[in-house]
């Protein structure tokens, strides 16, 4: 019994087909397998496969015609059966004919698969074969169409033949056998941890309901860091950047205090204690614990409190006391040579400072060129509390403490 072969859908989005040529002509015997035709879509020209057996009885649409998907164009059945039936089907009234430019292109649709003028490896004909798809392969797998043997119709090349195309070993003093690699995908999924939540849940928050702005500034660390070699001369605890960054921050709060402030929704909450909170990477996530009162204790009380926190933290033994009440963060990077970055504001403060790396800089000073240890720091700030000139100030504030850092003990 004869069977419809219909214009199948070869994209998600494709509506219509256009026949770019057919492989294969009425009174031919045909096999599951065999290529009938080939099909530009919306995205591609592609090969129609057969998937019945017989004679090839009825071709409904040539060469240039497009049809939309599901429209009847080819009929294949027993040789001499009689196809009249389904020629006046309801179903045979979604033959499209063939659009006026599609005539117009007809003949240049039947010479398409031509791509050289020169003699080829297939018969004696002196046209190189192609089918659209495979030409599209070749050239994307940088192959020569004249070194592959074809295994259509008339030695025509298609898909299949470039796909299993192997090229044939050249010989050259200069060709390096690579290695095979041996290699398997995987990975693994571990359930999120109770902490990870949090954290993901409160900063996305943050960053959806918060409207973060920016704001950079550089710092020449040359003092900073020549006081803190001084200082561990003396000190019994050895005093680190980050111990100092945390003392000049909580005293530029003093000075500016509309920086270490909370949006409450309805009030705006300004903070006349000032509790400096200090991000510190564990294995589960990030945990902030808190350095109470900073503006009022020493940098070697500062350094000590700051390694007992970040112990506690990472031994998981930090009690909520010692990572809640932050008034302001800190997040420092500058260990890991991370040159500068942008944090997301730490609830419930207005501001999160993000240090980077103090690195050797060419810079100009009264007309010279010198190397100097140049920090860029990033205030990220809610815009609801803090605006630019308030931020800005907090900034300049911090740069004067931190490139004199004698300015910390008046």
């Amino acid at each position: 019994m004869a069977e419809v072969i219909n214009m199948p859908k070869m994209s998600d989005t494709m509506t219509e087909g256009v026949i770019v040529s057919w492989l294969k002509n009425v009174g031919d015997d045909i096999k599951p397998g065999d290529i009938l035709a080939e099909v530009e879509t919306d995205k591609a020209t592609m090969e129609l496969e057969n998937f019945v057996k017989g004679t090839l009885l009825h071709i409904g649409i040539p060469a240039g015609g497009s049809v939309p998907v599901d429209a009847l164009i080819a009929i294949v059945g027993q040789k001499g059966e009689d196809i009249s039936a389904l020629l006046n089907a309801p179903a045979a009234s979604a033959l499209a004919e063939p659009k006026q430019e599609a005539k117009e292109e007809v003949a240049t649709a039947e010479v398409a698969t031509v791509v050289a003028s020169e003699p080829s490896n297939v018969g004696s004909d002196s046209r190189i074969k192609a089918s659209p798809l495979a030409k599209s392969l070749a050239k994307e797998k940088g192959i020569d169409l004249t070194a592959v043997a074809g295994s259509g119709d008339n030695g025509r090349i298609v898909k299949k033949d470039i796909e299993n195309y192997t090229p044939a070993a050249k010989a050259s003093t200069n060709s390096v056998s690579l290695p095979q690699i041996v290699a398997q995908e995987s990975h693994t999924e571990v359930a999120v941890s109770q902490m990870r939540k949090v954290i993901a849940r409160r900063l996305s928050e943050s960053k959806h309901t918060a409207p973060h702005f920016y704001l950079t500034m550089s710092i020449n660390m040359d003092k900073t860091i020549a006081a803190r070699k001084q200082m561990n001369e003396y000190s019994d605890v050895k005093i680190s950047v980050n111990d100092i960054i945390v003392k000049a921050v909580a005293l530029s709060l003093r000075k500016n205090p509309a920086a270490n402030s909370s949006w409450l929704g309805d009030k705006i909450r300004y903070n006349n204690h000032i509790h400096i909170g200090v991000a510190v990477a564990i294995e589960d996530g990030l945990i902030v614990p808190v350095v109470k009162f900073a503006d009022n204790k020493s940098l070697a009380h500062i350094s000590t409190e700051v390694k007992q926190l970040a112990e506690k933290a990472k031994s998981k033994k930090l009690q909520p006391n010692e990572f809640e009440g932050n008034t302001f963060t800190i997040s420092n990077l500058g260990m890991f040579g991370i040159d500068e970055f942008t944090a997301i504001i730490n609830p419930p403060d207005a501001c999160i400072l993000a240090v980077g790396a103090a690195k050797e800089t060419v810079v100009a000073e009264n007309g010279q060129m010198k190397i100097a240890q140049i920090m860029k720091v990033t205030l990220s700030c809610d815009h609801r509390v803090v605006d630019g000139a308030v931020g800005s100030a907090f900034l300049v504030t911090l740069r004067d403490l931190l490139e004199n850092p004698v300015k910390m003990l008046v």
